[in-house]
């Protein structure tokens, strides 16, 4: 039932304005995919620097997080409505045993490519064995 109440249009406008200005849910979007000697993991961060993104590998996983805070310009106005002021992005990925000494991230308008080695799956030149 429709309220007929004069104020109602008031409370529609309030509804509309909230949610033109809820900011939207983002997630962290990638792709994963296989090369020749390893794989590439494409995560979109868009509006954040290379300053601003951290990549760690620790036990198998590779982690990708973004973080980006109101700078001090930003700071200096006065804002009737604001939704800059902070982002945070954090997501892991299982990428279990790579190369973790050849790991390489580049950030490219806001794309960042992370390049996972395999490990080298050489043998031992040779070993010696103690006799007990």
């Amino acid at each position: 039932m429709k309220n007929n109440n004069a104020l109602s249009i008031f409370d529609e406008m309030d509804n509309f304005f909230d949610d033109f200005f809820k900011p939207a849910k983002y997630d962290m979007k990638s792709d994963v995919r296989e090369v020749e000697n390893g794989y590439e993991i494409d995560v979109e961060v868009p509006g954040f620097n290379k300053n601003e993104v951290i990549v760690d590998y620790n036990d198998g996983y590779i982690t990708v997080s973004a973080k980006h805070e109101t700078n001090n310009e930003q700071k200096k106005h006065k804002y009737v409505h604001q939704e800059r002021t902070y982002s945070s992005l954090e997501r892991s990925y299982y990428v279990g045993d790579v190369d973790k000494s050849k790991i390489n991230a580049k950030l490219n308008d806001g794309l960042l490519t992370i390049s996972l080695p395999k490990p080298s799956l050489e043998a031992p030149k040779g070993k010696k064995i103690m006799i007990e």
